[in-house]
């Protein structure tokens, strides 16, 4: 695909294709159908110390995560060869609460679920139910470069509506695009796990496919099964970035297949390149600095920076 030209932009808001539909709720943009989930989510659910939360803007890596998680948690229950990711998709093995659980707006029976309890999210920390700011469990939160994060978002939004990327690019420069702004979102997070390194976790995706390995043992032990030396010195390490990698995930049968029990979309659309600074394909250098000043003024001061310079 060509660079996105600056004439695109500035007529985005005129073209057919339908505006991606957002309404402000607490702060944030959000799908209007997801709100009362939300506000069900915020008024029922009861936190447990050992529950782990994985949170994410949606295209940050938040698949990847979760099956790295699940499998770092479960890697005593199950081996590797005999694990539920083989069979699962990783939505349907660590639930959203927005989408999931609480989708018919009454509270599931969470009674069933073994512990540790692993769930998602993609709402701004400020809106967590208090009980899981008050509890001791953890939250593991994932963030990516924005250009990358619009590029996947557009890829993923565009096979049920026919948005353009000069669409999904505008309501990210507005703050509008769906949990957004985006720099509201990472800046809660970040904030929180500086004031709380014990209970807020912040990964960064660039530094999970630079450096998984030191990625991985940190996420071990904040989340509490912390990996031996003895297990190291066997490459479990490796055997777990080799499982959740996003060649043999995608390349199984049920994410080839299948669908996940809280969307009608096929698993397939969850898995396309993974790549950093892809952006580059899609936009303009002008449009590139656009972005980028809005995101550098946005987070100024805050020691949160993410790396433009893939151009």
């Amino acid at each position: 695909m060509s660079p996105m030209a600056d004439e695109e932009l500035s007529q985005s808001q005129t073209q057919n294709s339908p505006k991606f539909s957002t309404d402000l709720f607490q702060g944030f943009w959000h799908r209007p159908s997801l709100i009362p989930n939300i506000i069900a989510f915020q008024k029922h659910f009861q936190a447990h110390d050992n529950d782990i939360v994985i949170a994410s803007k949606p295209k940050s890596g938040t698949t990847w995560l979760k099956s790295l998680v699940f499998t770092i948690v479960n890697r005593t229950r199950y081996s590797l060869s005999n694990t539920p990711l083989n069979t699962s998709n990783p939505h349907d093995l660590v639930p959203c609460f927005e989408y999931d659980l609480y989708k018919n707006q009454v509270p599931n029976n969470l009674t069933s679920i073994s512990t540790p309890r692993l769930f998602s999210t993609h709402i701004p920390y400020s809106s967590l139910p208090e009980s899981i700011k008050l509890s001791d469990c953890r939250i593991v939160y994932i963030a990516r470069n924005p250009f990358d994060v619009i590029v996947s978002l557009w890829h993923f939004l565009k096979l049920p509506k026919p948005i353009t990327l000069e669409e999904c690019y505008e309501m990210f420069c507005r703050g509008e695009e769906p949990f957004g702004p985006y720099w509201d979102h990472v800046l809660e997070y970040w904030k929180e796990s500086l004031e709380r390194p014990n209970k807020v976790l912040f990964i960064k995706y660039e530094d999970m496919k630079e450096d998984p390995n030191s990625i991985i043992k940190n996420l071990a032990d904040f989340i509490g099964f912390p990996i031996s030396m003895e297990e190291e010195e066997m490459g479990i390490i490796e055997d777990i970035l080799e499982l959740c990698s996003l060649e043999n995930l995608k390349n199984l049968k049920v994410n080839k297949e299948g669908k996940n029990r809280y969307s009608t979309r096929e698993n397939k659309t969850y898995f396309r390149k993974g790549e950093v600074g892809d952006y580059v394909n899609y936009f303009s250098p002008s449009s590139i600095q656009r972005f980028s000043k809005i995101i550098e003024e946005k987070l100024g001061g805050s020691g949160l920076t993410f790396n433009m310079s893939y151009t």
